[in-house]
């Protein structure tokens, strides 16, 4: 069996990508800062940060930036980024081989036309 070039090199990038994605998760979010970001700090600025209400997956197993049951904060926050990497990334790899096997099936995405790449390029 023959292997296309590409194809392995696709595949080393992507695999390569994640196992750096998942090495910063784990051994580099354990250092991020503390200090409230983005619309936290709009909202601690303009004084409403104290209508914030629950969120149903306050209490989730991973809510904070911290896995439930480990003691060792940076320990926690390290696998909690794991698990956002490998959830996302399980989640983008399954929606993108559902669009891979919808466009293999012959459906063309709204809008598109089937035209051949003279038509699309302006030559007619």
């Amino acid at each position: 069996m023959t292997t296309d070039p590409k194809r392995k090199a696709l595949w080393l990038f992507i695999v390569g990508g994640l196992l750096v994605t998942l090495a910063l998760a784990f051994f580099v979010s354990p250092y991020a800062s503390s200090s409230p970001d983005g619309l936290n700090k709009v909202a601690e600025d303009e004084g409403f940060d104290g209508a914030a209400r629950e969120h149903a997956l306050d209490d989730g197993p991973v809510a904070g930036y911290a896995v439930e049951g480990v003691d060792d904060a940076k320990l926690s926050k390290g696998l909690s980024g794991i698990i956002g990497v490998t959830l996302t990334f399980g989640l983008g790899m399954i929606l993108f081989g559902l669009l891979v096997r919808r466009n293999d099936r012959g459906a063309t995405p709204e809008g598109v036309s089937g035209g051949s790449s003279d038509t699309a390029a302006g030559v007619t």
